[in-house]
């Protein structure tokens, strides 16, 4: 293999690539990135058996070839190199040269042949929809997903496309995050679970634009290609294997409350000062008419709010995880917004008070102690 590439492509696409590499694995193959060199592009591949990232970058390639680099001893190097043309020489012992101005660096390589092959998706069923909009639903609902492995099909978002619309759902027993938006095209409908840790890497390449993606599902692989990356994550299973989380949602309340999302978030975020330090990280709320009260306490003091609110409905006392309950409003968008209740040890939905069908999150109470 000999090639020549610029250091900044060479730079960009294995800070991408690398991502996708395996930190904690018995197999030492699943640490490093591979270099395929044919026709006009230079290809990074990486993959842990779940994830699999691949750009194409250009380059003038004098002989193809293919090797496997240790991901983060060439990552590191090749990221002080982005000012430089790259020249990359394999020999017959699986070592690599790397040219750069009159220097060189020899790294030992590793046969392409030992690397795991990675799932290709073409002829399969699809959706397409705006980078801004999936951007948006997987922001919107991934913080909610489960973190232990208890559960390990909670780990990720359930996506279902319907013709219309595709909708995002994440929970992990204390809260439960709905976001929908309208898709442009679909080949038919689908469901899927996809890990969070893929969906998270997709979004930081989504555009916060109108432009269309084609998202690709095949059996139980889904795929997205942006500008030159294509990411393929292995999933969790589909609809049939997540809770029916529409049985969730009731359809009447006791108690609508109608608050500026500004004026709760800025008081949550006083009140977390105190309910973090040497407390238990929960948060009270009482509505008296017109009225809503936070409070939170912990050994350092307490602090008390009050916020004026619109109510229909009955009075209550209720207490939330404070981060639980920041994490949404951080990500609605509304200025105001509607909390749903049925007392004090019922959920509580939030929905942005414009375009209500777009968000739901339910956050779960906690035992009341002060």
């Amino acid at each position: 293999m000999r090639v020549y590439c610029e250091g900044l492509d060479l730079s960009n696409a294995v800070m991408t690539v690398i991502k996708a590499t395996s930190t904690k694995t018995t197999n030492p193959i699943l640490e490093g990135i591979k270099l395929k060199a044919e026709g006009e592009y230079l290809t990074l591949s990486a993959t842990d058996g779940e994830l699999a990232i691949e750009k194409k970058i250009p380059a003038d390639i004098k002989l193809d070839g293919e090797v496997v680099v240790p991901g983060k001893l060439f990552g590191e190097f090749v990221r002080k190199l982005s000012n430089e043309q790259i020249q990359l020489i394999l020999d017959e012992h699986n070592q690599l040269k790397i040219k750069y101005t009159d220097s060189e660096l020899f790294i030992q390589c590793q046969s392409a042949n030992e690397f795991p092959s990675i799932q290709q998706i073409e002829n399969a069923q699809f959706f397409e929809i705006k980078q801004s909009d999936l951007r948006n639903i997987i922001d919107k609902t991934i913080f909610s997903v489960a973190t232990d492995d208890t559960r390990p099909v909670l780990k990720g978002c359930l996506l279902e496309e319907d013709g219309k619309t595709l909708t995002s759902v994440a929970l992990d027993g204390f809260r439960l995050a709905i976001a929908k938006k309208e898709i442009t095209e679909a080949s038919a409908s689908a469901s899927i679970i996809v890990p969070a840790r893929s969906l998270s890497e997709i979004s930081k390449l989504l555009d916060d634009e109108d432009e269309k993606i084609r998202v690709l599902i095949e059996r139980n692989y889904m795929m997205v290609m942006v500008n030159g990356t294509k990411i393929i994550t292995r999933c969790l299973g589909n609809k049939d294997d997540f809770i029916n989380y529409k049985q969730i949602i009731p359809s009447n309340f006791s108690s609508t409350i109608t608050v500026s999302k500004a004026q709760l978030l800025n008081s949550l975020e006083r009140a977390s000062i105190l309910s973090h330090v040497g407390g238990d990280n929960s948060v009270k709320f009482v509505v008296d008419g017109s009225l809503l009260t936070v409070t939170a306490k912990s050994e350092a003091g307490a602090v008390t709010e009050n916020i004026t609110v619109s109510l229909s409905g009955e009075d209550l006392t209720i207490a939330f995880n404070i981060s639980f309950f920041m994490d949404c409003l951080r990500n609605i968008s509304s200025d105001y917004i509607t909390l749903k209740l049925n007392g004090q040890v019922n959920p509580c939905f939030i929905v942005p008070s414009e375009d209500k069908d777009e968000y739901i999150y339910l956050v779960s109470p906690i035992r009341q102690i002060y």
